[in-house]
């Protein structure tokens, strides 16, 4: 029985990993017409996810947009503050906490087979110093290489800033000072020079998929012809054949990667055109002149680069190349104070201080302070410091093919809940809201929410008490967000209400299963943080899982919590109660250091619920014993391997089984995967 089980087990991994295109090891892409493909004639999909900041840092990432956008900018503001050694010792602390084995083990348990590598190219050469290159910058990229073999994720290589910069733009760290890499043959060469001494030291590296030869080309030429372009593309190319001719080589367009004009026809056997996304629409005609392309040039498409957007945006974008057979990468992995990525890095209180003497003057801070500072902010972009937007992978990957909802949290009545904690999903199946993405063709703001969460419902920091933190304001007619919540007492219950306002006239109705609850005026409270509270007396409800909403009627109010207080409860019928056999995903997930782990009982049962590693070796038993019909939890942590030891990250599996002692009913079994992550 041990050896089906642990064989069974073997199986379902396999599966689970060769479905996520996971189970091959490594080996060297290449492209078959119009398709990327491994050795055995496999077409890959990259869904990629790009390491942005890390070894090219950009001022907006950094809450430094205004004062210091390019990489060079922010140097000079941070040693003019602090000195050359403080900031030589902050960057390599920058630098190595990053991006760890711990970021690259979470994309791939998350769904990601890609990382693309931004990188300036004085990471592997001193500015100054031609010719010269530096091992601590490519121990970067090997250390890189190394955690990315081990969780079967491929590289490509972005030479984002070039020397002297490729864009007129600060994101290619251009100086207008100084000629650009248009404008000085000098610094053309040296950029071929930098990509022939990279394939030469990497050409036998399957791990790495290809290199992005330049990063968003912006450059205004002559008549508007990019021969100069693809000249330069045709001089790198050259240089990496003549010691690496396995790699794929992504070729993006001018002009932000759109412009592909006299970039065609192909030069090379293994190239890929790429192109970039942003703040427009998500429908065909966004993509057809790319698609159109592909076609005639018999060439495959990478879309290298997107983001900064809404997860609504996110979700029908990565649909759209779904459904049109491109791969992706989106921008960025982590960034300060934002929710649009899927780690957000906190800011403290001091370094808020430090970007408000960078942007308006005032007493320069000690070095010691601003060191200090900058270090606490440097710790908090480790992984396990950061916050796990799961709205932002959930809405990369299952609303992609799932227009469901998921409980974004544990909403359980009676309680307290929160307006921000609405459901997981896309637009019109858990909300709708009004203004909910950026399509107006340029960064002004990437959707109309900001905090909490990135769906673009418009979410803002609260001052009520009890709270989350957050509270949903700019509440439009016609706007709604529903919740999942589990009713654990049927009975009579009162709701407080917790809203605010600075206008009269506004109205929402409240919801259960689609019902109507009642309909709630919000009169003037004084102010849009003066919250008071409505109260609907004597609401009857069921046990079980609901479905509530909250739909405006009138706009004019923001809204904090619903408080479910219950008066009397019912008495328990069992003939009534119904109860249906069931599992559910652990929560939170990927968890650390605990996960709670939720089933439902149809009938009296005797009930095992056990912990398997990714071996199918048993490494904890939650439960062991009789329970009754009905709803049931418990709690996992990391202690809780044999004899109290403590669990490794990695992937495990939970499996329940629930046996009939009347032996009336066949026996319920249920199994499903989580994720440890330290």
């Amino acid at each position: 029985m041990r050896r089906n089980f642990t064989l069974f087990f073997t199986v379902l991994v396999l599966f689970l990993f060769t479905s996520s295109g996971l189970i091959y090891p490594q080996n060297f892409l290449t492209t078959s017409g119009i398709k990327i493909v491994d050795k055995y004639g496999q077409e890959i999909h990259f869904k990629g996810m790009g390491l942005g900041g890390w070894l090219e840092p950009e001022g907006y990432m950094f809450l430094m947009s205004g004062f210091a956008n390019s990489p060079s900018q922010i140097h000079k503001k941070i040693q003019d503050l602090i000195g050359v050694d403080n900031t030589n010792n902050f960057y390599n602390t920058f630098r190595k906490n990053f991006v760890t084995e711990s970021d690259i083990r979470a994309l791939a348990g998350w769904g990601f087979n890609l990382v693309r590598l931004p990188f300036h190219y004085n990471v592997l050469t001193p500015a100054d110093s031609p010719g010269v290159y530096s091992e601590n910058g490519f121990a970067i990229f090997d250390s890189l290489i190394t955690w990315c073999r081990k969780y079967n994720i491929y590289i490509i290589l972005d030479m984002h800033c070039a020397p002297g910069g490729e864009s007129d733009q600060t994101i290619s760290d251009y100086d207008s000072s100084v000629p650009s890499l248009w404008q000085d043959t000098a610094k053309q060469t040296r950029t071929v020079d930098i990509w022939r001494t990279i394939a030469a030291r990497y050409k036998d590296e399957p791990v790495i998929a290809g290199y992005d030869l330049l990063n968003e080309p912006r450059w205004d030429f002559p008549n508007g012809d990019n021969t100069p372009l693809r000249n330069m593309y045709v001089r790198i190319t050259q240089a990496i054949r003549s010691v690496d001719t396995v790699h794929i080589l992504f070729c993006e367009g001018n002009q932000y990667a759109t412009d592909f004009s006299k970039l065609t026809p192909p030069w090379d056997s293994k190239l890929v055109y790429s192109f970039h996304k942003y703040w427009n629409g998500n429908d065909m005609n966004s993509i057809q002149g790319y698609l159109n392309l592909r076609t005639s040039q018999q060439v495959p498409l990478w879309h290298g680069e997107s983001g900064e957007n809404s997860n609504t945006w996110y979700t029908e974008c990565i649909t759209l190349f779904q459904q049109n057979d491109i791969g992706w990468s989106w921008w960025t992995l982590k960034k300060f104070g934002n929710v649009n990525d899927p780690l957000y890095v906190n800011v403290t209180t001091d370094y808020t201080q430090l970007l408000s003497y960078w942007q308006s003057g005032g007493t320069k801070p000690t070095v010691t302070f601003a060191n200090n500072t900058l270090l606490r902010m440097a710790d908090n972009l480790k992984f396990e410091n950061c916050v796990f937007q799961k709205d932002v992978i959930d809405a990369m990957f299952r609303q992609v093919n799932d227009n469901s909802t998921l409980p974004y949290a544990d909403n359980t009545i009676p309680g307290i809940i929160f307006a921000s904690d609405y459901d997981m999903g896309r637009l019109l199946s858990a909300y709708k809201d009004n203004d909910y993405e950026n399509t107006g063709g340029s960064n002004t703001v990437s959707n109309a929410g900001g905090e909490y969460r990135n769906d673009g419902v418009d979410i803002e920091t609260s001052s009520d008490f009890p709270t989350n933190g957050y509270d949903v304001g700019w509440i439009n007619a016609g706007e709604w967000m529903k919740y999942t919540v589990n009713v654990t007492q049927a009975g009579t219950y009162d709701i407080d209400i917790r809203y605010a306002s600075n206008q009269s006239g506004g109205q929402m109705a409240l919801k259960m299963d689609g019902n109507i609850i009642n309909i709630i005026s919000t009169p003037v409270t004084g102010g849009w943080q003066d919250w008071q509270t409505v109260t609907l007396h004597n609401v009857k409800l069921t046990a079980g899982s609901h479905q509530l909403t909250t739909q405006s009627i009138a706009s004019g109010y923001n809204l904090n919590c619903f408080i479910f207080t219950l008066i009397t409860a019912d008495a328990v019928n069992d003939k009534q109660q119904k109860f249906v056999y069931d599992l559910a995903q652990n929560y939170p997930n990927p968890f650390n250091p605990s996960t709670i782990i939720k089933w439902q009982l149809a009938k009296n049962s005797l009930v095992t619920l056990k912990v398997y590693n990714i071996l199918g070796n048993e490494v904890a038993t939650l439960v062991n014993q009789f329970q009754n019909a009905g709803e049931h939890s418990a709690t996992l942590n990391m202690q809780q391997g044999p004899g109290g030891r403590t669990l490794a990250s990695g992937v495990y599996f939970y499996k329940l089984h629930a046996s009939d002692p009347s032996g009336k009913t066949g026996d319920f079994v249920s199994i499903k995967k989580m994720i440890l992550m330290k």
